[in-house]
């Protein structure tokens, strides 16, 4: 059976995506750094709560270790872990700046590295990271989100053509605007503004990002390396 660590499950597309491999009969590790909401969360779908700061070496292991445990090495991973911040470029704090890329750049560098070297020598595994669609066109007031997004579309790219050819699967995912609770964090103005832009007139739902991981994780993805794939609304064509 396979096994899946996804980052940031308690709410919004972690846990939308922790449902639905679930569903498709993963043993899933669902990390949080709310506690409570990993536990809640793990006892709706039948997996493993690990509370955890991804940006926190220390607590990477740790959950790493409980995944082991219970389950053996992880087959699949989900970098979905998330902040989110906004601001005036001007403005920006640089703590703020600095937990942003902690997150999610960090984060999604310390799990990675925490589940490779187990995947290389299985020369097997996937690893699915979220990245967003500010991270390919910017957005205002979220240069720090934005950038930190464009970095893990890059760190996709640059790791997939490391170790395809040693059988583990990287690729990305790149969301527009989605119902989570991160984006209904953004200002009234910035959300109904956008909706009136999208084509399709109204943002995804997290179980729309959640069916795009579940194919990115799935054999029917087997030649998708270093892709991101951007469940948007039409909001970007690329």
């Amino acid at each position: 059976m396979s096994t899946v660590i996804v980052t940031g499950a308690g709410s919004g597309i972690g846990l939308a995506v922790a449902r639905k491999l679930a569903a498709l009969d993963y043993n899933v590790v669902v990390n949080d750094y709310d506690g409570d909401a990993a536990n809640k969360a793990a006892d709706d779908i039948g997996g493993l709560a690990v509370q955890g700061d991804i940006s926190n070496e220390a607590d990477v292991a740790g959950m790493i270790q409980a995944c082991v445990d219970a389950y053996g090495p992880a087959t699949h991973l989900v970098n979905n872990a998330g902040h989110v911040h906004q601001s005036r470029f001007v403005d920006l704090d640089p703590a703020e700046f600095d937990r942003m890329i902690a997150v999610h750049l960090r984060g999604t560098f310390l799990c990675t590295r925490a589940v490779l070297p187990d995947m290389l020598t299985r020369k097997s595994g996937c690893v699915v990271n979220m990245a967003s669609q500010l991270g390919q066109i910017g957005g205002v007031e979220l240069v720090h989100y934005s950038a930190a997004k464009a970095a893990i579309i890059g760190l996709t790219k640059a790791l997939a053509r490391e170790v395809s050819n040693q059988g583990v699967r990287v690729n990305a995912v790149a969301p527009g605007p989605i119902n989570t609770p991160l984006v209904r964090a953004l200002s009234d103005d910035w959300r109904n503004a956008k909706a009136a832009d999208l084509p399709l007139g109204h943002f995804g739902e997290p179980e729309d990002v959640a069916e795009t991981v579940a194919f990115l994780c799935s054999d029917a993805a087997r030649l998708y390396v270093g892709q991101t794939l951007s469940p948007n609304s039409g909001d970007v064509m690329l």
